[in-house]
């Protein structure tokens, strides 16, 4: 893959940016993030019925002007009729690679990679048990180093925390993030541990608070958006992991590090929810969260390894 350019463009959204990294940094290409935000109402409408889609990009963003790249990773719906646009315009040269299910045919890109609890397969699909991430041994070693001193004075076992929020299928009130408050708080007093945790936009400002008054009197750093975010170091640091049920990154990104991950269920779920948490249960990969916790190692969860084998596979295939 030496010499070969790689875009990757989404409109900035992390939980999309990330997978597309993950994906550009396992194959090994020197890769450029490319954000981009397209006009009304072109934003709004299926692929098929964008006129001149590149030149629907706004300033604000980024543009994407030739020379195209040897190979294109996009993710979200803004990002699916650039796709196609610099796939024409390239002379079909560049190798389209779109990650999640497309609000159009997959045949319009050279792969899709979908997560196992999307329906869409194809002989251009490429399943991944999960979502795609930037986790990799090297990446935790690294950052397990880099951010201990900050976390030595906490006595052991820590536990991570990764809490999510409010989404389209899940919500989180106080009442919710009171019970989460109440069990760490029984959990330290049965075990003696410490906390890591993260919380995201989505936790929301009142729940935050809880969160943090319920932690006053408990071992643990919280970090909130301010500073250096220490997310890599709390994962690779954890000697077991809690994580919100809200986010399949989240959670992927936990079963990583191979160390034992617990689900906090909150309230609501869809069908597509519920078969990723049952498989990963059924693959020993989580558990859920009740209050206790057992600690050890197990197999990390390394989706994005294995995917990118695959993409290098097929792409000398069809040189």
């Amino acid at each position: 893959m030496n010499g070969q350019t790689c875009w990757v463009v989404t409109d900035g959204s992390a939980g999309m940016e990330t997978q597309c990294i993950g994906l550009a940094e396992a194959l090994g290409v020197q890769f450029t993030v490319k954000r981009i935000k397209t006009t009304k109402p072109w934003r709004w409408l299926p692929p098929a019925f964008w006129l001149t889609p590149l030149s629907r990009l706004m300033k604000t963003g980024d543009l994407l002007l030739p020379p195209w790249p040897d190979i294109l990773i996009t993710c979200g719906r803004q990002a699916i009729p650039m796709s196609l646009a610099i796939k024409k315009a390239s002379g079909d040269k560049t190798f389209t690679i779109h990650i999640q299910t497309p609000n159009t045919s997959a045949t319009n890109f050279d792969l899709v990679i979908v997560p196992e609890h999307d329906k869409l397969r194809g002989p251009n699909v490429l399943v991944s048990q999960g979502s795609l991430g930037r986790i990799t041994q090297d990446m935790l070693d690294a950052a397990k180093e880099k951010f201990w001193p900050l976390v030595e004075p906490l006595q052991r076992p820590l536990v991570t925390v990764l809490v999510g929020g409010s989404n389209k299928c899940y919500t989180m009130t106080a009442e919710v993030i009171t019970d989460l408050s109440s069990k760490l708080n029984t959990l330290h007093k049965k075990t003696g541990c410490s906390f890591l945790i993260t919380t995201s936009r989505r936790t929301g400002t009142e729940n935050e608070l809880i969160l943090t008054a319920a932690l006053e009197e408990l071992p643990h750093q919280l970090w909130a958006g301010e500073g250096e975010n220490p997310y890599f170091g709390y994962l690779a640091l954890a000697d077991a992991l809690i994580v919100t049920g809200d986010s399949v990154n989240m959670v992927c990104e936990a079963c990583a590090t191979g160390k034992p991950v617990y689900i906090f269920d909150l309230p609501g779920g869809n069908k597509k929810f519920n078969y990723f948490h049952r498989r990963m249960r059924e693959q020993g990969y989580t558990q859920k969260f009740t209050g206790e916790l057992e600690y050890g190692t197990g197999t990390p969860l390394r989706e994005t390894q294995k995917i990118a084998a695959e993409v290098l596979q097929i792409m000398a295939d069809n040189k």
